[in-house]
């Protein structure tokens, strides 16, 4: 069986599990009679099945050779995500519809206009600079939309809000992709020893910490610490790929460990975070700010193994007060637990894990270093995205305001996503296409 037809045999578990998926919500609402039940849920199957359809047509005829399972994956995350958010809210529900349609408008732009993305490395320096402006964005008077403590949003009055971090995060890898190809050699021949460590000279290595610092530095202004973390481990992943040196890494990790002992007990927005990490039962900081994470343990823990059901979860209370909040976005993995129980997420951990494995097996498969690195980075990036997330809402890590791709709500997240994942397509076509 050829390549493409893998992936369009792939299609079907999508649009089987958007179909029963509506078709759950709907018996478990009641209102609507057996033929209305069958019509809609079918119907919503049939345009999902038809736009993924369409897709695939496309990477038929501009991807011949990319890998098969990549788009699939994709399909059934992003159909269990509009099932979710439906169950939460209709009308979230059908603009998470039109963000996916115009995330696939953009997907086929990129592979378009990007056939040849190793032209990417020629404006590495602009790429970074426009990231860096991107990060700046949220923290500007009149347009700079603030959440929670952090500053993510940029909002446009009158249209929408978008969180630039989202697109600045692909840029930042390009970045570093297109530096460390140049210059991994020397940051191995030039180094030196110093108390057994390895340290990479300073000549070649100080443009890549400057851009990555300043990165750092403008996330912390921000208060994006969850973007902070997935930046910072995609830079541990793209140097170590391209040096070989696990003393790189482990120096990364000192002064990640230093860091984060500074900002977890002087800057007082991070202390709060690490004290409900610490003991999110605390009734004294329940009320305020630590009522997110418990609620979440408690939604998990009443999920059980198999859950209660699509739409069984308890969002609000008898006098309309949130349960959940934020779930339609932060806490969505809560709300997967809770319905679908321990099994369902699993299962969704596992198809996001397959997603990271295919990456990872194209940057295996690029015939150019640059390729290779800009595999990594992409694919480490997503993989610590839903790390962040994840760990967040289990109480495994502090609790940070990120999106679980392409599930959660949020018209930025799916966009930068469906580019992310296009990046990828086309280092596998090449790197798939024969000789």
């Amino acid at each position: 069986m050829s390549a493409r037809n893998r992936e369009l045999l792939g299609l079907i578990p999508a649009s089987l599990l958007v179909t029963a998926g509506f078709a759950a919500v709907f018996i478990e609402r009641g209102a609507l009679s057996q033929n209305e039940l069958s019509d809609l849920s079918l119907t919503y199957g049939a345009i999902f099945l038809g736009l993924c359809l369409v897709a695939h047509i496309f990477l038929r005829i501009a991807l011949p050779y990319a890998d098969p399972y990549l788009f699939p994956l994709v399909a059934v995350l992003a159909c269990f995500g509009l099932v979710m958010i439906y169950r939460i809210d209709d009308t979230l529900a059908r603009q998470q519809a039109q963000w996916f349609v115009v995330g696939l408008i953009l997907f086929a732009a990129t592979v378009v206009f990007l056939r040849d993305y190793r032209k990417l490395e020629q404006y590495r320096y602009v790429i970074a600079f426009a990231s860096l402006a991107l990060l700046v964005l949220p923290r500007l008077p009149g347009i700079g939309a603030q959440v929670n403590g952090a500053y993510l949003g940029v909002r446009i009055p009158g249209v929408f809000v978008f969180q630039p971090t989202e697109f600045a995060k692909l840029g930042i890898v390009i970045f570093l992709a297109s530096y460390l190809r140049d210059t991994r050699q020397v940051l191995v021949v030039g180094a030196r020893r110093v108390l057994g460590v390895t340290l990479p000279p300073l000549k070649h290595f100080g443009p890549l910490l400057v851009i990555w610092g300043m990165a750092m530095l403008l996330l912390i202004v921000i208060r994006d610490l969850g973007s902070s973390l997935m930046f910072f481990g995609a830079f541990l992943a793209l140097v170590y790929v391209a040096t070989n040196r696990f003393s790189f890494v482990l120096i990364g990790l000192l002064l990640f460990g230093l860091g984060a002992w500074y900002l977890g007990t002087h800057v007082p927005h991070v202390v709060d975070r690490v004290h409900v990490w610490t003991d999110p039962f605390d009734a004294a900081r329940y009320p305020n700010e630590g009522y997110q994470i418990a609620n979440s343990l408690f939604a998990q823990a009443d999920g059980g193994l198999l859950g209660r059901g699509f739409g069984g979860a308890m969002l609000e209370t008898p006098f309309g007060a949130s349960i959940l909040p934020a779930a339609q976005t932060d806490l969505i993995y809560a709300l997967i637990v809770n319905e679908v129980g321990l099994l369902g997420a699993v299962g969704v951990l596992v198809t996001y894990l397959l997603f990271v494995q295919r990456g990872f097996k194209t940057a295996m498969l690029a015939r150019d270093s640059f390729s290779t690195l800009l595999a990594v980075g992409l694919s480490s990036v997503f993989a610590l995205q839903v790390f962040v997330i994840v760990g967040g809402v289990t109480n495994v890590i502090p609790l940070t305001g990120v999106t679980l791709p392409f599930i959660s709500y949020g018209g930025s997240s799916i966009l930068a996503n469906f580019v992310l994942l296009a990046l990828l397509l086309l280092v596998s076509d090449k790197a798939r296409r024969p000789a």
